[in-house]
């Protein structure tokens, strides 16, 4: 199972990418706490943001032959649930690089261990990896820009992307989806978490989703010249994140 966050991609995703491998039952999830969303203090704009990230993700998982399983729930309360309904023997997810994300993660791993299942997590949310800047730099954060700069150049350049995932990586994935999956697991609107339609003022303006980044991107390449773009050393994949919650 592999459990989406800031993640919401198929390109340049690691994590998504080991969930995929010898890997005989797929399932993606993310988990969205209806109590904490109407709690935060977080924009209409940007929830319509995520939602769109949401479906985008969900017609790129049904080209693959899955879906996305969105849970409402608190990670810590859901995911022992899912473990045993659902026989989880792996999670995948991607490295928290903010404190509450890293205690969350912490006690993600404990109920791994309880449940007999094997928590994966790795770095793509930012371009180096924050434990490795600061392994590097003595074990403490580069503080100053003239640190961080000498830190770059004794770690070298960020790491590759990884490639995208693809409909044949899910060949020999069992991808079960219930008969109930659209009332059960659907995107949820934007009226139950607490906001109407009207209080939304940039959705055509800033558009959520994988695709709607490609997009963009694409039409920057076309604007600059390829030969910019690369001088910049601005990967497609890595443009990516910015469309992500």
């Amino acid at each position: 199972m592999h459990w989406f966050r800031k993640d919401l991609r198929l390109h340049d995703n690691p994590s998504l990418l080991e969930s995929l491998t010898n890997c005989r039952t797929f399932r993606a999830v993310y988990i969205l706490d209806p109590v904490s969303a109407k709690a935060a203090r977080v924009s209409a704009n940007r929830w319509n943001f995520l939602l769109d990230c949401l479906s985008d993700l969900d017609r790129s998982l049904r080209k693959c032959g899955s879906r996305l399983h969105v849970i409402r729930g608190q990670p810590t309360y859901v995911l022992p649930k899912l473990f045993q309904e659902w026989n989880i023997s792996r999670l995948t997810l991607e490295g928290e690089t903010e404190p509450f994300g890293q205690r969350r993660d912490v006690a993600v791993s404990v109920l791994g261990e309880e449940h007999g299942v094997e928590v994966i997590s790795r770095p793509s949310h930012t371009l180096y990896d924050p434990e490795k800047l600061i392994e590097s730099n003595g074990g403490e954060a580069p503080m100053m820009l003239k640190t961080f700069e000498g830190v770059l150049r004794k770690i070298g350049p960020p790491e590759k992307p990884v490639e995208a995932v693809k409909r044949e990586m899910f060949k020999e994935c069992i991808c079960p989806v219930a008969m109930d999956h659209s009332s059960k697991f659907c995107v949820p609107k934007l009226y139950e978490l607490g906001f109407k339609e009207a209080d939304v003022t940039t959705s055509d303006l800033w558009v959520g989703g994988e695709e709607e980044a490609l997009r963009r991107l694409t039409e920057l390449e076309e604007k600059v010249g390829l030969t910019y773009v690369a001088k910049i050393k601005c990967s497609r994949e890595k443009y990516l994140h910015w469309s992500s919650f």
